[in-house]
């Protein structure tokens, strides 16, 4: 999908999100900032650990921003809000949490999980649109409206993931944040999940923040991948432009530890291992740098050079 007037929907500039205090801090994201465009899927890709919830959880003001700040459609939205700032943001960007069970109320009805947000946001006329509401939406995830009365916990983790999703979408958002939604679902449910969300994407203009720490998944769902490291951007590209080029060392080690299906070539597959003390900072500060063709890579100075010369020869 080409964005040819390319509207910057949410921003994130400089951001650090810093957890404990005094000798026990711990910096899960460092400096990080790109830009996410209206319509587009970004994949956040990394690690255990790299920082890539953290930052989702910051998107949508669960974690406070220790510096820098977070713009969506212009304003900012990170730090003090004012209460009808605060439920704009909850209203327009919602997440798909990665656990089904854990993110939804054993306690409560599905069709309570799926209302809570218009009850909260008084999203509907009467009851009787609410219904609709709910029910179209319902329909619209793959689930009947007989499910409406069931209680979480009669239900397979596809089809609890399903209820989340209908949770985030019956609220009208215009951006998701989809936190490994996937990892959690058998392999074969993880198409159907995939799909959901690509249509619910082109039918309503959606702008999709995807987290995961699987390159083959988001290959075939997203515009950009940015590939983050203990809390810093290693590297921002297109997909197909990071697949046939990926230049920093820890791209290609989350490259080259996707599996292939060929089980004789998997087997002769060299995995490459990331090894940080390959690079030297000691004398150059190393950055992220754009190095043409809307690639960013983080390096020093002669590490650019290099990977320029392995992208333009």
């Amino acid at each position: 999908m080409e964005n040819t007037e390319k509207k910057v929907l949410l921003s994130i500039q400089n951001l650090d999100v810093v957890f404990g205090r005094g000798k026990k801090t711990f910096k899960a994201v460092d400096n990080v900032s790109f830009d996410i465009y209206k319509g587009e899927t970004l994949s956040l890709v990394g690690e255990s650990g790299s920082g890539k919830t953290t930052i989702g959880r910051a998107i949508i003001r669960i974690n406070p921003c220790s510096a820098g700040a977070i713009y969506y459609d212009g304003k900012k939205i990170s730090g003090k809000l004012s209460r009808k700032e605060d439920r704009e943001v909850i209203r327009k960007i919602q997440m798909i949490f990665q656990d089904p069970a854990a993110s939804l109320n054993e306690r409560a009805t599905i069709e309570y999980i799926i209302s809570e947000g218009l009850y909260n946001f008084h999203l509907y006329k009467d009851e009787k649109d609410r219904i609709a509401k709910i029910e179209n939406v319902v329909k619209e995830v793959g689930l009947l409206p007989e499910h409406l009365t069931r209680y979480p916990h009669e239900f397979s983790g596809g089809q609890r993931q399903r209820v989340g999703m209908a949770r985030s979408f019956v609220m009208e958002p215009e951006f998701i944040v989809a936190d490994e939604p996937i990892s959690a679902l058998d392999v074969s449910i993880r198409a159907q999940v995939l799909n959901l969300m690509k249509k619910f994407q082109q039918e309503r203009g959606l702008t999709y923040l995807f987290i995961a720490h699987d390159l083959s998944i988001v290959r075939f769902i997203s515009d950009r991948i940015v590939v983050i490291y203990k809390g810093k951007i290693m590297e921002i590209a297109e997909t197909e432009e990071l697949f046939a080029f990926p230049l920093h060392p820890y791209t290609k080690s989350l490259i080259s530890a996707i599996p292939i299906p060929d089980p004789k070539i998997e087997k002769e597959k060299k995995l490459f291992i990331y090894d940080k003390s390959l690079h030297d900072y000691s004398k150059e500060q190393p950055e992220l740098v754009d190095i043409g063709n809307g690639h960013m890579v983080y390096g020093s100075p002669s590490e650019i050079a290099k990977y320029k010369k392995i992208r333009f020869g």
